[in-house]
């Protein structure tokens, strides 16, 4: 019976979010998605914001039940850029990563229409992800608290949301992070609207904003009279899946997290809880006491005129919608609609209303305008391509646009008019017109530009270098759209120098006599170049050749150039920098251009120094070590132990399935290996039984469901920490205590001391096993403040001839990071 029951009211659901089928069949006619994604929004003017910490926070299933389902304006404010994660796809870390997962919710927000926000505005922002946390206080401590709640309120006031709900509640469970953003969504309630609260934001023409109501996830223990539940697992016949469903379609953008899942079509309830709201909505209704359309504010204002023109104006809405799919019959009554919204916005302006109403009735009337700006373009059926001669561009270049417009409509568009929006200085050719599109009919026009050379180079997270815009006057009204080109346009340096290694370590303990360095050139500029490539030494510092000269013919020519490097014989522990430096035409160029690219994101790139970190200090090495290397794809640590001398062979699949291990002294697996290399799953028992005829396993830290079977993949059980929340040690400086001092972990070839601790960065350990076999010897002891120590960050246990050792310690971020101690302390580590 209560299957039945389910049944029947997923199918109620299904009726009422049902699209107008007037002139379609959901059976015989593929759904007009793009009309649909534009004319939704134009059933109400309830706007939501969702408010999170990193990218994948949002609450994708009930974003696009709101967003696709309802039309309501959806959003998705995320603090930082999620810098501090892992890497699921690739090596990038850091700000190239935070380029990489912002991209991603870019894509992900396109397929529920939620739009993506952070508070975060440039690379190495104050608000930036530096790693898990486990108290707000730190979060905010390290973000800045000022800085981070004046862009909150800042963007509170500029989007103006009916509605906030955070995606986490602040209980210890969470993610720092996630408990800071909530605590200030939640103050933000009455600060947005106080206006002694920042403000020097009204100098820039915003107002205090009043949100409405603020939900978070409800708890189990939730007051009742406060709590609602929605069911969101509705099929769509439009977008052919539930709404559960086209949230995970976007989750899948956020592949470097790994995220995304097959799930079915089933009922699916989510619970909110109403935490804050307005007297008049202090019903936990999602939507209750907030105007949900125009009919709903014509019951706000008092006078009666203006409630005819907004019910009026809903009813021509509604009327639009109901002529889903008729693009033809669409267009001419959006160009109505968008002339009556002008004049209500006029007569608002000027009518005597409270003057919260009349901010938040234009800002609905602005919205529609807009919506409805968006739906007359697509109900135009103009398709329009914006091409470059490079997408790639160095300062003073001359470069042609080409823009092609087709109209795919059945009716003639006429005064089509196209231009280029351009950053300030920038030259172009203006605005070309296009008298009448016949149906069926394309039209090219081209667009000359230069690039100032004050210009600036790229910057990830600013707005598109070119856009393009492009108005029409249909029904005595001119609608303007503004299109970003499919592929990303970059003013980029003439030069991008790349250094290998990018860190340098000098062995104090047996100072080398060259150090290779290799540095690759990569020509931006659009012809021949000649580049004077040299290095800028620290003082006694030596280098062979002192400079050399490259030659290059044409754009993204790429060219080497070695130097052998001679350290001073008297050089002291401690950091100096090496700098590349390209000359050319009076011009020195000294930046690395990094191009991300994937399938799943447009291309971007990350600028950062052309410069070597490096670290000079004591590092003991066997002799004749011969190491074995199980890359993951998620770490560079092999990279990083040839860079220090040692002698390393990256294994293959072919090595691992039918080679000969035994030559190897030791072999180390790269973290989350079990997850990445199905072939290390597969092959698994020869490394076993590698060490049970005598050899050494090192391996690095893995997450429970990463192909770790807690029985079969070590020697000994070991079973991961779960939640992993609860199984890490955040503070980077925590104290570390040795518990066997005099054990050889710690004294060969590597003395250990309690300097190897210091300067490590982020963290110190994830994932910490929680249970291991009694076979496993510990090592160490560690913790967060107040926490229980954890003293499974090293086990070691013999199996047959040879030894496995498993450590959670993140040995690869120090070692990105230049951390002697780490070295040291893994050199001890693979020595065994």
């Amino acid at each position: 019976m209560k299957k039945i029951c389910k049944l029947f009211v997923s199918i109620l659901l299904l009726v009422a979010f049902l699209p107008p089928l007037q002139g379609f069949s959901a059976m015989n006619e593929e759904p007009d998605v793009e009309l649909w994604n534009v004319l939704k929004p134009l059933s109400t003017t309830v706007s939501f914001l969702n408010t999170g910490a990193h990218p994948d926070d949002e609450r994708s299933d009930f974003l696009a039940y709101l967003s696709r389902g309802l039309g309501v304006k959806t959003a998705s404010l995320i603090a930082n850029r999620g810098e501090g994660g892992q890497n699921e796809i690739g090596t990038e870390l850091g700000n190239a990563l935070g380029i990489i997962r912002s991209n991603e919710m870019i894509e992900a927000a396109k397929i529920t229409g939620v739009k993506a926000y952070h508070l975060s505005d440039v690379t190495s922002d104050a608000i930036y992800d530096f790693g898990f946390s486990k108290s707000p206080d730190e979060t905010l401590e390290k973000w800045g608290e000022d800085v981070t709640y004046e862009r909150l309120i800042h963007f509170i006031r500029t989007y103006k949301p009916d509605i906030v709900m955070p995606s986490f509640r602040n209980v210890d469970s969470q993610h720092g992070h996630h408990r800071a953003i909530t605590i200030l969504s939640l103050q933000a309630f009455e600060d947005a609207a106080d206006p002694t609260v920042f403000p020097e934001h009204f100098e820039e023409g915003l107002t205090p904003w009043q949100i409405k109501k603020v939900y978070l996830p409800a708890a189990s223990d939730s007051i009742p009279e406060k709590s609602t539940s929605i069911e969101i697992g509705v099929y769509d016949p439009i977008y052919q899946m539930t709404y559960p469903q086209l949230g995970e379609e976007s989750r899948y953008m956020h592949k470097s997290q790994g995220m995304g899942n097959d799930i079915p079509a089933e009922p699916r309830q989510v619970k909110i809880e109403l935490v804050k709201a307005v007297d008049s909505a202090n019903n936990p209704a999602l939507f209750a006491g907030v105007p949900y359309n125009f009919t709903d504010w014509a019951e706000v204002v008092p006078q009666e005129d203006l409630k005819d023109q907004l019910t009026e104006l809903q009813n021509s809405l509604d009327q639009i919608v109901n002529l889903y799919p008729n693009r033809g019959a669409i267009l001419p009554e959006v160009q109505k609609a968008l002339k009556a919204v002008e004049r209500l916005i006029a007569k608002t302006e000027k009518t005597e209303l409270s003057e919260a109403v009349k901010v938040d009735l234009l800002h609905k009337l602005e919205l529609k305008a807009e919506q409805l700006k968006e739906a007359s373009f697509v109900a135009s059926s103009l398709d329009v391509e914006t091409t470059i001669s490079s997408n790639v561009l160095t300062s003073g270049e001359k470069s042609t646009v080409t823009t092609t417009i087709t109209n795919n409509g059945e009716k003639d568009i006429h005064q089509v008019q196209a231009s280029l929006l351009l950053p300030d200085g920038w030259q172009n050719s203006g605005a070309k017109t296009i008298s009448k599109l016949k149906s069926g009919a394309s039209k090219t026009v081209t667009f000359d530009i230069e690039v100032p050379e004050d210009a600036d180079y790229f910057n990830p997270y600013g707005e598109p270098t070119i856009q393009s815009k492009i108005a029409f006057k249909e029904n005595g009204y001119t609608t303007e759209s503004v299109l970003v080109p499919e592929e990303t346009v970059a003013v980029l340096p003439e030069f991008s120098i790349t250094l290998d290694p990018q860190n340098v370590i000098v062995n104090t303990a047996d100072i080398q006599d060259k150090i290779p360095v290799t540095v690759k050139v990569k020509n931006y500029f659009a012809g021949e170049k000649k580049a004077t490539i040299s290095l800028d030494l620290p003082e006694g510092w030596s280098s062979d050749p002192v400079e050399t000269e490259l030659f290059f013919t044409e754009r993204f020519e790429e060219k080497e150039a070695t130097f052998n490097l001679t350290p001073p014989a008297d050089i002291e522990a401690g950091d100096f920098d090496i700098e590349a430096l390209a000359t050319a035409d009076g011009k020195t160029f000294n930046t690395t251009v990094q191009e991300i690219s994937y399938d799943h994101i447009k291309d971007s790139y990350y600028q950062y120094p052309s410069v070597i970190n490096g670290v000079a200090f004591e590092l003991l090495k066997p002799d004749h070590l011969k190491i074995g290397y199980v890359e993951s794809g998620f770490d560079k640590v092999a990279d990083y132990l040839i860079n220090a001398g040692f002698d390393v062979t990256k294994l293959t699949e072919e090595d691992l399935s039918s080679g000969d291990l035994s030559q190897y002294d030791t072999i180390v697996t790269g973290i989350r290996a079990y997850l990445s290399r199905q072939d290390l799953a597969v092959n698994n028992d020869r490394l076993l039984e590698y060490v049970e005829n005598g050899g050494h396993l090192v391996v690095q830290y893995h997450k429970p469901e990463d192909n770790w079977n807690i029985e079969e993949t070590a020697p000994y059980p070991i079973t991961i920490g779960s939640p992993s929340i609860r199984w890490r040690v955040t503070d980077e400086n925590a104290a570390v205590t040795v518990s066997k001092p005099d054990h050889k972990l710690f004294n060969y070839p590597n003395r250990i001391t309690e300097n190897d601790w210091a300067n490590w960065v982020q963290e110190r350990g994830l994932y910490f096993p929680m249970q291991w076999d009694s076979s496993y010897e510990t090592f160490l002891t560690m913790a967060d403040p107040g926490e229980a120590p954890f003293n499974s960050g090293i086990l070691l246990a013999p199996y047959g001839q040879g030894t496995y050792l498993y450590t959670n310690l993140v040995f690869y971020r120090q070692m990105e990071n230049q951390v002697p101690g780490a070295y040291r302390i893994f050199t001890n580590l693979i020595s065994y």
